[in-house]
């Protein structure tokens, strides 16, 4: 009876396996990076509806059209009377304020 050794006799196995540790390494390494990206989609689209809105004046149809992305917001709500956007996004929410002429919108805590 010979033995043979395991990458021989699993090539395909062997290699999902190292291709499994490497994506977790790369997971580990870059983990700060991925739990701040959910607050990436909800900050970046209330900044910008605020500046395509009240900066450049811009239509409440361009505005949404010009900030639509792929992965889905959600509690979008636009305070025309205070000039305050607040966008929601895979379960974190931002908002953004119009601060003046000069300084534009700026996201709030």
């Amino acid at each position: 009876m010979s033995r043979r050794s395991f990458i021989r006799r699993r090539p395909f196995s062997t290699m999902l396996l190292v291709l499994l540790i490497v994506l977790l390494g790369w997971i580990w390494q870059e983990r700060v990076a991925l739990w701040a990206f959910p607050d990436i989609i909800s900050a970046y689209t209330a900044k910008e509806y605020c500046s395509c809105r009240y900066v450049m004046n811009n239509p409440v149809e361009y505005c949404q059209s010009y900030v639509k992305q792929y992965l889905p917001t959600s509690g979008f709500v636009d305070d025309a009377a205070n000039k305050r956007v607040t966008v929601g996004g895979m379960g974190r929410s931002n908002s953004a304020v119009w601060v003046g002429e000069r300084q534009g919108c700026r996201l709030i805590p």
